[in-house]
């Protein structure tokens, strides 16, 4: 996979002013998420910077977390998964493999098998149907 790179203006082109604070500046949303919430089995979620593929809806579960929450990505290659320190708590943040633009982060805390939640922000996702 080819990686993805723009600089500063060009990002700011094509992403909303919120997709920019969170894919560029590893901001984030307000836990109140609902695009989507009703999506189905057959969805993919893509990233809004690059259409990199990253989730399916049949991975995809209501943590009442308020942000959505998949098990694991369409393929580990999608997103990279990087050391997080910040706000006072470690952790793992979750990139877009193409573009590496900050998606969310990772959790312990999801169902089994492996009990992941990668906890992504709506606003960095663009649904589709399969």
């Amino acid at each position: 996979m080819k990686k993805i790179i723009k600089n500063k203006e060009e990002w700011k082109k094509i992403l909303t002013p919120l997709q920019y604070k969170i894919l560029r500046e590893k901001g984030t949303e307000p836990p109140t998420w609902r695009a989507g919430k009703n999506g189905t089995v057959r969805d993919f979620y893509y990233c809004a910077a690059c259409d990199n593929r990253l989730f399916a809806g049949r991975d995809k579960y209501d943590s009442g977390s308020g942000w959505p929450s998949f098990t694991r990505p369409t393929i580990r290659e999608a997103v990279i998964i990087a050391p997080y320190f910040g706000q006072g708590e470690n952790g793992a943040e979750v990139l877009c493999s193409l573009c590496e633009g900050h998606l969310g982060h990772i959790f312990l805390d999801g169902p089994a098998p492996d009990g992941r939640r990668f906890c992504i922000n709506g606003a960095v996702l663009k649904r589709q149907q399969s």
